[in-house]
């Protein structure tokens, strides 16, 4: 659920992670059906003073919508953001993922309550990882205690931070990646406490493939991309590319270091957990739909509603299944997720009823106060 705002240490927030979004403590409630978006421009403004390149965002609220930009896509050239802009989206792909495996459950082909022995036998194993131990369930809450592999330095600093100039373009399949995290300790013992890992949505998309015969990306594209026509969405594998419109993506690789454009890159290094990339469009749609019960049974969506105290310095919030909870300061309650890759730090939320949705991204991995934006938008300050 967090990203952590700047650089700190070896390990850099540029991994795929959900960005923070820091709020104040909730007050009084307060209807989110607020049309005028100035204090929403202002907080982009304000990112785009801060450091961020650009930021693209967009609104849908009942049958209106709004877009809006501030700042540049390409500090080469100057060129504007563009409102209809691709971007990587990070771990908001985490939601596409959950929503799938319990789309699966709801057809009874698995159960929340497997192992993920049953179905990746022998794959969690070692250094006190024991998949037997550890449930679909644990996976997608982030309580299964198996070590996020984006957290081990020699990997960040290979593929993300200096190292990320020459490996922008390696293969990594998500068995490479599971190793990493299997060369560490678990953090914890399973459903004893909360760790947001992206090695637990690497191991739910090699689940989806077990149960369907079918990659993840393609049950993504079957059972919601096509379903909801989500024309700007789609699942990269290995394309190094971001489809047009699309601005530039830039990296920092150190806290004082020069900026770099990293927009081009082998997206396998996130996987299930992050690769995806979307248009703010799209992601309005799509937790609009969510959220009005348009891909799950109410059963199903009542699950991925269900949250776990999530500890990452965000006050009133919770984390499901694929699914953040977040009430903001003036009392609005929202549902969403956030997400952060090389170059590319994004938000999309709604609230409870999917009638008033907002998707963002700034074009940078090292500033900007993305909850200064939802603040805005739902709280107008």
């Amino acid at each position: 659920m967090s990203l952590r705002s700047g650089l700190t240490g070896a390990v850099a927030t540029v991994a795929v992670t959900a960005v923070a979004l820091t709020v104040p403590a909730a007050a009084a409630p307060r209807a989110a059906d607020r049309a005028d978006h100035t204090a929403t421009r202002q907080a982009m403004d304000a990112a785009v003073t801060a450091g961020v390149p650009g930021v693209t965002a967009g609104v849908r609220q009942g049958s209106a919508t709004w877009g809006a930009t501030s700042g540049v896509g390409d500090l080469r050239t100057g060129a504007p953001r563009s409102p209809q802009d691709h971007y990587r989206i990070g771990s908001i792909t985490k939601t596409f993922v959950s929503t799938v495996m319990l789309q699966l459950e709801a057809e009874g082909r698995l159960s929340l309550d497997d192992t993920v022995e049953k179905w990746l036998p022998g794959t969690v194993r070692g250094n006190g990882n024991d998949g037997r131990q550890i449930t679909l369930r644990n996976l997608l809450n982030h309580t299964s205690g198996i070590f996020n592999y984006t957290a081990d330095e020699p990997f960040v600093r290979t593929h993300m931070l200096e190292g990320f100039p020459e490996h922008r373009y390696d293969t990594l399949k998500p068995e490479e990646l599971v190793a990493v995290a299997m060369s560490h300790e678990p953090d914890f013992a399973p459903g004893t406490s909360w760790n947001y890992s992206n090695t637990n949505y690497v191991l739910a998309g090699m689940v989806v493939e077990r149960v369907t015969g079918h990659s993840y990306a393609q049950e993504i594209r079957d059972r919601v991309i096509k379903p909801l026509g989500l024309r700007a969405t789609s699942v990269p594998g290995t394309k190094v590319t971001v489809p047009q419109p699309s601005s530039r993506a830039y990296g920092k690789f150190a806290p004082t270091g020069p900026t770099y454009d990293v927009t081009t890159m082998n997206p396998s290094v996130a996987s299930s957990a992050g690769e995806m990339i979307s248009d703010s469009s799209d992601l309005n749609r799509f937790y609009s739909a969510l959220l009005t019960g348009k891909l799950l049974p109410p059963k199903q969506l009542k699950e991925m509603k269900t949250t776990v105290p999530a500890d990452e310095g965000t006050p009133n919030s919770g984390y499901g299944l694929g699914l953040m909870d977040l009430t903001l300061s003036c009392g609005v309650h929202l549902y969403g997720h956030s997400g952060g890759i090389n170059g590319s730090s994004s938000v999309a939320v709604t609230t409870a009823d999917g009638s008033h949705s907002l998707a963002f991204n700034f074009n940078s991995d090292w500033t900007g106060n993305s909850g200064a934006v939802v603040e805005a938008e739902y709280c107008g300050k």
